[in-house]
């Protein structure tokens, strides 16, 4: 008879500890951040299992410290380690105190979004999460890109001084009285202005054009409008919105360092928070999807209103690697 010292894990703890690692290693796609947040709420159960494995790696870490600070040899193959910018053993989860590869993983390594998706990589200008940046694009026109945004600089012809294709993300963009207006393209339409200011989003194939001043025209395949101020319209790649009135003092709140919200689903609210957050804030549990914020909150205190949302709405939250924070009910 073979006895064996060594715990017997369950299945879905053991899955929990293969996302745990996946979590810590700093290469992790958003569509598998995606699909571990639908595993997670597929059962109960795998919510404690993460949590439990998030302790058991935590613990992990705090050992490996311990281990650095008492043995040089162990401390001098960790420095080695990090030069060669190694990743956790994927061979173990527990047993970390072994010493030597195992030293690396007390190390924290990039968060979720490293690299950025193919269709990102022609950009000329791009901004990281929470970065904000103010360009001028050619003479009257200046340009503030929001976190997240890539965009691709288009020459001058002989209807317009340049433009601007917004691949993704948000942008304000200010145009002077000019000879020629500025073009903006951005999926399957375009924007076009010569003395106006506006702001351009592009989410998933979701666009949203608002005017604050003067007059943009907005041409797309399903139709041709006109946006005086203080109104906007949205758009996707088959159909594009009537007019409708706008409110430019909450749609421009980012470029005053705010995100404003009405009544607005908590998920919806957890989706914008993440495009300024490095990492993932992931909710689980249906009845806090229900759950509605009307909320101001400055950027550059995201934490904060996170904990507040937290304690407002009763939920439990866990922190994993790579900047993931669970909440649920």
């Amino acid at each position: 008879m073979t006895l064996s010292t060594e715990p017997q894990l369950t299945d879905v703890l053991k899955d929990a500890q293969a996302w745990v690692r996946k979590l810590h290693s700093g290469r992790v796609t958003r569509w598998e951040a995606s699909a571990f947040q639908r595993w997670v709420e597929a059962d109960p159960a795998r919510l404690a299992a993460v949590r439990q494995a998030s302790r058991q790696w935590q613990l992990m870490g705090a050992a490996g410290a311990r281990l650095l600070q008492a043995d040089p040899a162990v401390a001098r193959h960790h420095r080695e380690a990090l030069m060669r910018r190694a990743r956790p053993d994927r061979r173990a989860f527990l047993g970390f105190a072994v010493g030597g590869a195992g030293a690396a993983a007390v190390v924290a390594y990039a968060p979720l979004d490293l690299w950025p998706a193919l269709r990102l990589w022609g950009a000329d200008e791009r901004t990281a999460a929470g970065e904000q940046r103010q360009i001028e694009f050619v003479e009257h026109v200046q340009v503030a890109l929001n976190t997240r945004t890539s965009v691709r600089r288009l020459a001058a012809d002989e209807r317009s001084i340049g433009g601007m294709e917004l691949i993704e993300g948000e942008a304000a963009v200010d145009v002077a009285r000019a000879a020629k207006p500025f073009r903006v393209v951005a999926g399957a339409g375009r924007v076009v202005a010569n003395a106006a200011s506006f702001e351009i989003r592009m989410i998933d194939d979701q666009a949203c054009v608002t005017c604050v001043s003067g007059t943009v025209v907005v041409d797309h395949p399903a139709g041709q409008r006109t946006l005086r101020e203080s109104q906007l319209l949205r758009y996707n790649r088959r159909a594009i919105s009537d007019v409708a009135a706008a409110r430019p003092n909450e749609t421009s709140a980012w470029r005053r360092g705010e995100l404003v919200f009405q009544q607005t689903p908590l998920p919806l609210v957890i989706d914008e928070i993440n495009r300024y957050r490095a990492g993932k804030v992931v909710l689980v549990g249906d009845a806090v999807r229900r759950k509605t914020v009307s909320a101001r909150i400055k950027i550059a205190e995201l934490d904060t209103a996170l904990l507040q949302i937290q304690h407002s709405f009763q939920l439990d939250a866990t922190h994993l690697p790579s900047h993931v924070l669970l909440l649920s009910s």
